[in-house]
């Protein structure tokens, strides 16, 4: 009995790898066109919701927002392998001291959890997280991770992704945002039903601020770099 039941949780293992790869590979060459977070919101919005999303490839996404949306929410993009340690370390610490944390993952991170999640805090939500974290690491490049993110993140109510978030706020196609409104658009990540890019409130105006001089530090921008800068200024701490 016992033999058999390690049998059958064999196989559920290998078929859910088997999957769960194919899934990862598929999305890889195919846009991403609809995420769980997508669903979940509309079920929420109700009937009244609408759903903004329109795929770009990240040629077509203006490289002001790709380099604000780093500078916000991961640095270390560039260089790391899908986890920040040194802000795991910085979350487990405050755990330990029980304050409530934003927390630290990584725009991979974000991604995994966009593209093939669902939100939540529980261990095994986060397991699934640093799984798909992995799988996209190993079998994506950085710009295949990035162009996912920049398509699936939420970026205001409703809307999602790089196209419909510029439209949105700005009234202009992505590949046509400049410094100021890419960084405005990143300002609002950290909680993007709560915040207004266009009108930005003070917290979206200090935050814009912030990160256009972070920008301004990284200097030209290639995803081809794979040391970026450290910034001048102290890291904010609204990161996701």
């Amino acid at each position: 009995m016992i033999k058999k039941l390690f049998k059958f949780i064999f196989k559920l293992l290998l078929w859910f790898i088997g999957l769960t790869v194919f899934w990862v590979l598929l999305y890889k060459f195919v846009p991403v066109p609809y995420t769980p977070l997508m669903a979940i919101r509309s079920i929420e919005g109700g009937k009244n919701y609408k759903t903004r999303h329109d795929w770009v490839p990240i040629e077509e996404i203006s490289p002001y927002l790709q380099l604000a949306v780093i500078c916000a929410e991961d640095q270390t993009f560039l260089s790391h392998s899908g986890f920040d340690r040194e802000a795991i370390e910085k979350a487990l610490k405050n755990n330990e001291k029980g304050k409530k944390i934003r927390g630290g993952s990584t725009i991979s991170q974000q991604t995994a959890k966009n593209a093939f999640l669902w939100p939540g805090r529980t261990w095994f939500r986060k397991g699934m997280e640093a799984y798909f974290t992995l799988l996209i690491e190993t079998l994506w490049s950085k710009e295949r991770i990035l162009e996912v993110y920049l398509n699936s993140v939420e970026m205001g109510k409703g809307v999602y992704g790089a196209e419909a978030a510029s439209q949105y706020w700005f009234k202009k196609s992505a590949k046509n945002l400049r410094a100021e409104n890419a960084a405005a658009i990143a300002a609002i990540l950290p909680s993007p039903q709560r915040y207004s890019a266009n009108p930005p409130g003070a917290y979206v105006v200090r935050r814009t601020q912030w990160i256009v001089r972070q920008m301004r530090y990284y200097g030209p921008f290639t995803l081809e770099k794979q040391e970026p800068k450290e910034p001048k200024e102290k890291k904010s701490k609204n990161k996701k």
